[in-house]
C-alpha cells in the first residue's frame, strides 16, 4: 500500500510539474504550417533542392523540414514552427524566399492539404 501512495504522489508531482511548463509555454504560442507540395512529374528532388536552398536564414523559423511523400513520388510534405504567425508572413518577403519561390514556380504543380498549428515544443524544439 505504501508503494502505491508513492507512485501516487510522484505521478501527482510529475503532472503537476508538466502543467506548470504548459502554462510557460502558452503565454507566446508559436505558429505552425503542415503542407502538401506537389511538383510537376519527376521534378520533385529539384524542387526539393530549391526550398532547402532558398530557406537557410529566416527569422523567427524555429523548424523548416521538407520530406518525400512515401506514397507519391511527386509529392513533398512541409512542416514549419516559428515563433509566431507574423514571422513566417514576413519571411514571404525575404529575397531568398522570394527567389526560391520564382525559381519553384514553374514546377510546382499543385498543393495538397494544408494545415495550421500552435506548436508547443518537442524534441529539438526549443521553447
Amino acid at each position: 500500500m505504501e508503494i502505491a501512495r508513492r507512485e501516487f504522489v510522484a505521478g501527482a508531482a510529475a503532472v503537476a510539474a508538466v502543467g506548470g511548463a504548459a502554462e510557460a509555454r502558452e503565454t507566446k504560442a508559436m505558429y505552425g504550417l503542415i503542407g502538401k507540395m506537389l511538383a510537376k512529374p519527376g521534378q520533385r528532388d529539384a524542387l526539393v533542392a530549391i526550398l532547402m536552398d532558398g530557406t537557410g536564414a529566416m527569422p523567427g523559423c524555429r523548424s523548416y523540414v521538407i520530406a518525400r511523400d512515401p506514397t507519391n513520388a511527386d509529392a513533398i510534405w512541409i512542416t514549419e514552427v516559428w515563433d509566431s504567425q507574423a514571422s513566417h508572413q514576413a519571411s514571404l518577403q525575404l529575397p531568398a524566399v522570394q527567389q526560391a519561390i520564382a525559381k519553384a514556380r514553374p514546377i510546382i504543380a499543385g498543393f495538397g492539404e494544408r494545415f495550421e498549428t500552435e506548436p508547443v515544443g518537442g524534441h529539438g524544439l526549443a521553447t
